[in-house]
């Protein structure tokens, strides 16, 4: 009986790890998503899955997600280092998130890269809460995305980064706009870097860029136009940003907003258009190299001119 018994675990134990490997196996590296494909399929080239959420199960961590076409491919939560990119440049990949998020990335230590995504709050009666929305994770990168209609009263973001770690986040090439507001950064411990190149960040109804406690930016050759305030930063937040080569055009707002205790530099920066176009709470002074095009006022105390080195 003994031995029958232990004949019984043996096959047990094996069919498990059996099991396990097999489902190894079925993750593969790169798998597809298509608007004809099905998420019954195995998600390959030829017999794609329809969804993301569908393809994520069966693609390894680390791997990558290919739109083959410019469909809607759905909202995703991901806890995995991942890639999702939508197309090969003819269209973008969709992800329609009425009265949703778009993105989430919830994952210890994960690298996510989105790239060639249009991410959609959907219409004014169901809009969207966080275009991306990332909680937990080492890196985010976002390139050549458009981010919009995240326009939910009081809550909607189109990027919204809200961690308890550092983390450094990439925005390349993307437009954020029609929002509730552009993008928000924070975190409660560490430092997070938000690097911003070559990006739009436009017709937000509040702030373009809100950023809090340890939250930086780098934002280079970049257009932070038509929010109500462009760049603000939380007054004792140590938060800071750095604007190069930048336009910075509110309107009727505010384009820099800096409370005290936070670090700000400008240069090759544009102010106009705005109703103020820097406004500083002392002990804070925005530093500049100046080489700056100011046309709008500056209140709470001139800026300060730092020559370069």
């Amino acid at each position: 009986m003994s031995k029958f018994r232990l004949t019984i675990k043996l096959l047990t134990i094996a069919t498990f790890m059996f099991a396990f490997a097999s489902l190894a196996q079925a993750q593969a590296s790169r798998t597809w998503v298509s608007g004809v494909g099905d998420d019954v399929n195995p998600c390959s080239r030829t017999a794609p899955c329809k969804t993301f959420a569908g393809a994520i199960s069966k693609t390894a961590p680390g791997g990558e997600i290919d739109a083959l076409d410019p469909a809607g491919f759905g909202a995703l939560n991901t806890t995995k280092s991942i890639t999702l990119d939508g197309g090969d440049g003819s269209g973008f990949g969709g992800i329609l998130a009425s009265s949703t998020s778009g993105v989430i990335v919830n994952g210890a230590g994960i690298v996510v890269t989105l790239r060639r995504l249009s991410i959609n709050g959907g219409p004014p009666n169901l809009p969207g809460t966080f275009g991306v929305r990332f909680i937990q994770g080492s890196k985010l990168r976002i390139e050549d995305c458009k981010i919009f209609n995240f326009a939910a009263v009081g809550s909607g973001v189109g990027i919204e980064i809200a961690l308890g770690t550092a983390a450094t986040v990439n925005i390349k090439d993307s437009t954020i706009y029609n929002n509730n507001r552009g993008i928000r950064a924070t975190t409660t411990s560490g430092i997070l870097l938000v690097v911003m190149q070559n990006s739009t960040v436009q017709h937000n109804v509040t702030e373009g860029v809100k950023l809090d406690t340890g939250a930086f930016l780098e934002a280079r050759n970049s257009n932070i136009s038509y929010n109500v305030t462009g760049v603000s930063l939380t007054a004792g937040a140590n938060s800071g940003a750095s604007l190069i080569h930048c336009d910075v055009i509110a309107n009727t707002g505010t384009g820099l907003a800096a409370g005290t205790s936070v670090f700000t530099r400008i240069g090759q920066t544009s102010f106009i258009g705005n109703a103020t176009g820097i406004s500083q709470s002392a002990p804070n002074t925005v530093k500049t190299f100046g080489d700056n095009y100011i046309v709008d006022a500056i209140t709470g105390g001139a800026i300060q001119f730092v020559a370069p080195q």
